[in-house]
């Protein structure tokens, strides 16, 4: 049982790692679909997006080596948490066009109380 959640926590971190390094891309390749939901209170919006993607990459790096994934997950909880301001004006301002899909509401929602605990929740699975 315990190699079978070895391999689950493997693949969870493969995972991780690439959806986090994609993310990163993508505040370089389509930056101003984030300029968008930018809050217009927080100054240097595009600043702040570079700084995002940056880190985003650089802790997919830093959970690939055993000697840096703490940390790592550590600085994606601190980001995610960094990212509430985000993702509660997505909230207020839904609903919206974001790219080619419309957020509602409901997808805000989803976003702020389910997705963002479930992706704290799964870098604190990968501190250890």
């Amino acid at each position: 049982m315990a190699n079978k959640n070895t391999n689950i926590k493997k693949i969870s971190l493969v995972i991780l790692v690439i959806f986090y390094f994609v993310a990163g891309c993508n505040h370089f390749y389509n930056p101003p679909s984030y300029y968008h939901i930018i809050p217009s209170y927080l100054p240097y919006p595009i600043a702040l997006n570079i700084i995002a993607g940056i880190f985003e990459i650089l802790f997919a790096l830093m959970l690939i080596f055993q000697k840096t994934r703490r940390l790592a997950a550590y600085g994606i909880i601190l980001m995610l948490l960094a990212f509430l301001p985000v993702h509660i004006q997505m909230v207020i301002d839904a609903p919206f066009i974001l790219g080619t899909f419309t957020v509602s509401p409901l997808v805000a929602c989803i976003r702020l109380v389910i997705l963002q605990p479930l992706l704290i929740l799964w870098a604190w699975w990968h501190r250890k």
